[in-house]
């Protein structure tokens, strides 16, 4: 018998956030934000569920490759650009538009025989401080991509810092933006995820989103139900063995929890060597038999407790929700000390995935 985890990917919830996302946006086009293996989600499951994408965007050649031969024919843009020369080759060769964020980019598409000219994204930096150039010298560099016979057309781009920080906001990335770049008459593409659901004034002709496709809210003060998104991914597992403690037994390494008074405690099938976040505390929400319960103890490699006191029915076989449709992903990651993000990418590759259409 196969051990009783899985993952299951709700590709009608994939398809319902992409829709909200051009809900938000009505005027914009939405890149499908696929990198890291569609947040852990599988970049054929994301292509089944939005057939009819305007594009997709993804961070190395494998991936946007992998696309192709999964029948995409959208563009595809490499959010990292190339690595090399030959790299620009095959984005000209299938047609994958690139961002260019540095000197070495612009002279690759300057000194490079292309078989045919390449859609340019030009990345600028206006406070990040990761990758682009400095937004100031926006003008100088469309002129010169301008003058480039590997060009096809040119995008300006940038990324916030501070957009999910309610405090910080966008304002000030978007008024240098705005400053270096009003006059080009260029398309441009800004808002990922905390932005296109907070900032509509960054909109514009593109728009990424990102974690909230994926049913995961980019916000700490708002749940992803209030934002409208759908969980895409269910974490499961069964309850494999049952303990009868008497008041005073410890659970788990370290003996960190300690029952007050008599209780059940299930055994469950996933650790972190699951991807189940090991600083998750006693106390962390689960859902048991439809009900919600709490982890307690430390998580192990392959296994965690749950309590079952106030279950009397629950026992062996028991369904356990770790994240999904019933608790929240972000109430786990919060509770570990991580974000969403994490813990759909971190899903470890012996667990069994299904996929729900």
């Amino acid at each position: 018998m196969t051990r009783p985890i899985r993952a299951v990917i709700h590709t009608a919830a994939l398809a319902a956030n992409y829709a909200h996302a051009k809900a938000c946006a009505p005027s914009s086009k939405v890149f499908a934000v696929i990198k890291a293996n569609a947040y852990g989600h599988g970049i054929a499951n994301m292509v089944a569920a939005l057939p009819n994408a305007d594009a997709f965007a993804t961070l190395e050649m494998p991936s946007a490759l992998a696309l192709r031969e999964l029948g995409v024919k959208q563009p595809i843009l490499l959010l990292e650009g190339v690595f090399s020369a030959a790299e620009l080759q095959l984005c000209a060769h299938h047609e994958f538009w690139l961002s260019v964020h540095d000197e070495r980019g612009i002279h690759w598409l300057e000194s490079t025989v292309l078989s045919r000219p390449v859609h340019i994204f030009l990345k600028l930096n206006t406070g990040m401080n990761r990758l682009g150039f400095p937004a100031e010298a926006a003008s100088v560099l469309v002129e010169r991509l301008k003058q480039c016979i590997n060009v096809a057309s040119i995008t300006l781009m940038a990324h916030f810092a501070t957009a999910d920080d309610p405090e910080q906001g966008v304002a000030a990335q978007c008024a240098r933006f705005d400053a270096a770049c009003a006059d080009l008459n260029l398309p441009v593409t800004l808002a990922n995820s905390a932005a296109l659901l907070a900032y509509p004034e960054t909109h514009r002709q593109w728009v990424r989103p990102g974690i909230s496709l994926y049913g995961s809210s980019p916000f700490s003060n708002k749940s992803a139900a209030e934002l409208g998104l759908q969980a895409a991914m269910t974490l499961s597992a069964e309850v494999i063995g049952v303990q009868e403690l008497k008041a005073g037994d410890t659970v788990g390494y370290g003996a960190g929890f300690v029952a007050a008074r008599p209780m059940r405690v299930g055994i469950v099938a996933c650790g972190y060597a699951d991807g189940y976040p090991r600083h998750a505390p006693t106390g962390t929400p689960v859902l048991l038999n439809g009900v919600r319960s709490r982890l307690i103890g430390r998580v192990s490699m392959d296994m965690l407790a749950v309590d079952l006191s106030d279950q009397p029915e629950a026992g062996l076989g028991s369904e356990v929700e770790l994240w999904g449709k019933n608790v929240s992903i972000d109430e786990v990651a919060s509770a570990a000390g991580t974000i969403g993000y994490e813990l759909m990418c971190a899903v470890a590759a012996r667990v069994p995935v299904f996929v729900e259409f």
